[in-house]
């Protein structure tokens, strides 16, 4: 008998195959991020075309842009309809830029994490990030620094958020609520579907200056600058007061307890003495079933500092800031809303 650990002859290369696909997974994420900064999806959004007549489009060699449209197609993302042609999948399409669905943007920011993942042995050795240290500039600072990669950042998760937003308005009950704040809204694609779904419901969106600023118009757009005001500062420092009931989505997975329950105890301060507090994030399971976010909570260590949580570490967060969980609402994606009211 082989002691464990201790490798027997296979039977199969079934183990070695999986272990292969996950050594080399980089490959195909590099792949696609190739795929999306040239656009290959919106050429070929009316229909499948010639390989060199891409190349032309994209700026790039006929044999060589085969040779990755033909390891992209053999997993999926597009699809050789004859020789030398291809066109889209369902799963190609999501590369299309401004589509419902897309994640091209999101595909897009992969480039600026591709790095901080490299290094991802220092964050295990000190629990310190890495984005900062090839960046020049922790995440968020260095968005500010740089509009263009700012813009790429918000627009990956401006069409993550609208992916789940239905999911959260469909979960929860917002009806119950005279105002809602949502603190670091973003763009507003949440806080706008939450408002269009509650006729009643009043809103205000908080979000640092440029971001506040640029989800004016997206109100506007909407038909809800009646109900809808813009607040704009820094939720380390305050946030506007007399909610009724506070949303973070995305917010507190980026920051360490701390950090984290110094945000929280801005809305305990803020809201109205029976409000709520909505907190939009995945709760990790137990087991060692599939679950994206246990890799998400991998960047966060490596990009933010941040970190995914168990219903266990969410309760104690809570408590430290004066809370009291009261439920876990899961919803049809991963996320759930966490649910809390004052101790």
């Amino acid at each position: 008998m082989p002691s464990p650990g201790q490798l027997q002859e296979p039977t199969d290369h079934s183990s070695a195959d999986a272990l292969l696909q996950m050594i080399t997974g980089f490959w195909t994420s590099q792949a696609v991020l190739v795929a999306a900064k040239l656009g290959i999806a919106d050429l070929l959004k009316d229909g499948p075309k010639p390989c060199a007549e891409l190349a032309r489009s994209a700026g790039v060699r006929p044999q060589a842009l085969y040779r990755l449209l033909r390891a992209l197609a053999s997993v999926g993302v597009f699809r050789e309809e004859e020789e030398g042609c291809f066109g889209l999948t369902p799963l190609g399409a999501r590369l299309q830029t401004g589509v419902p669905g897309s994640l091209r943007a999101f595909t897009l920011f992969q480039e600026y994490q591709y790095r901080a993942w490299e290094a991802v042995l220092h964050s295990l050795r000190t629990e310190e990030t890495t984005f900062d240290k090839v960046q020049g500039q922790p995440l968020f600072p260095y968005l500010a620094a740089h509009p263009a990669v700012a813009a790429v950042f918000n627009e990956g998760m401006t069409n993550l958020t609208a992916q789940v937003a239905a999911a959260v308005v469909a979960a929860y009950d917002f009806a119950q609520f005279g105002t809602l704040v949502d603190v670091g809204g973003g763009a507003g694609i949440l806080l706008t579907r939450i408002l269009k779904a509650n006729p009643a419901l009043r809103g205000v969106l908080f979000d640092v200056p440029h971001v506040a600023e640029n989800a004016k118009s997206r109100m506007a757009e909407a038909g809800l600058s009646d109900r809808c005001a813009i607040a704009a500062g820094d939720f380390f420092q305050a946030v506007p007061p007399r909610g009724d009931a506070y949303l973070l989505k995305w917010i507190i997975h980026d920051w360490d307890d701390e950090r984290a329950i110094t945000i929280l105890k801005h809305c305990h301060s803020a809201m109205t003495e029976r409000g709520k507090l909505l907190v939009i994030e995945a709760v990790l399971p137990p087991g060692n079933a599939p679950f994206f976010h246990k890799w998400l909570d991998l960047t966060m260590l490596v990009v933010t500092g941040g970190r995914e949580r168990t219903e266990g570490e969410y309760r104690a967060l809570y408590e430290a800031a004066g809370f009291r969980l009261t439920r876990i609402i899961p919803t049809a994606s991963e996320m759930s809303v966490i649910e809390g009211v004052r101790a």
